[in-house]
């Protein structure tokens, strides 16, 4: 069985990432991809040598963009069952898990802000 009403928590939480929620019959399920992992992805697609690490508003609109492959990841990981993830029904999504589904991530949305000189990394 599939999960359903999968959906972005953009409300406010401590996690320092994406955070989902979504229902397994009755059951609530969350899952959790790390501002890091969303990072290390959105680097793969871009590029663009200088990392900027993405805030809030930037991965949970990426997360409301790409919805779709998200569920996809996430419902392929719950699925496996607790042999495979160990805090089911909470399920983390690691970089390991986005490189194995082969999903896409659509950043045409994505806006960076020009960063003030004083965050740049100096080398």
């Amino acid at each position: 069985m599939s999960l359903t009403q999968f959906s972005v928590d953009d409300g406010p939480h401590s996690m320092d990432g994406l955070r989902f929620s979504a229902r397994d019959g009755a059951e609530p399920v969350e899952a959790f991809i790390s501002r890091k992992v969303m990072d290390v992805w959105v680097d793969s697609i871009e590029h663009s040598g200088g990392r900027q690490s993405l805030f809030r508003d930037q991965y949970n609109a990426l997360g409301k963009l790409n919805i779709a492959a998200l569920e996809r990841i996430v419902d392929e990981k719950y699925r496996r069952g607790a042999a495979f993830n160990r805090q089911h029904p909470f399920v983390e999504i690691l970089f390991s898990d986005v490189t194995a589904s082969g999903e896409a991530l659509n950043l045409t949305e994505l806006v960076r802000e020009q960063l003030p000189p004083e965050f740049h990394r100096v080398t």
